[in-house]
């Protein structure tokens, strides 16, 4: 359970991604490839590489959490 500090900073950084979020519906497969890569061709390689990094943070942390719920009945 988080404490009440926790519970704020959880809230804080979520309303701060809701901020950055960007979306686009498609229309088709095709549609959702070509926003997709002009999205990323648009941002600045400094841009794409800490996407790549926070990617591969995420991926850890629920590789983490997978293990300690498999090891910890």
């Amino acid at each position: 359970m988080l404490n009440k500090d926790e519970q704020e900073a959880r809230r804080k950084r979520a309303k701060e991604r809701a901020r950055r979020i960007v979306v686009h519906r498609a229309v088709s497969f095709e549609d959702a490839e070509q926003w997709d890569l002009a999205y990323w061709q648009a941002k600045t390689p400094q841009e794409r590489l800490s996407a790549l990094v926070d990617i591969h943070r995420d991926v850890e942390k629920v590789k983490r959490a997978k293990d300690d719920y498999e090891h910890h009945p």
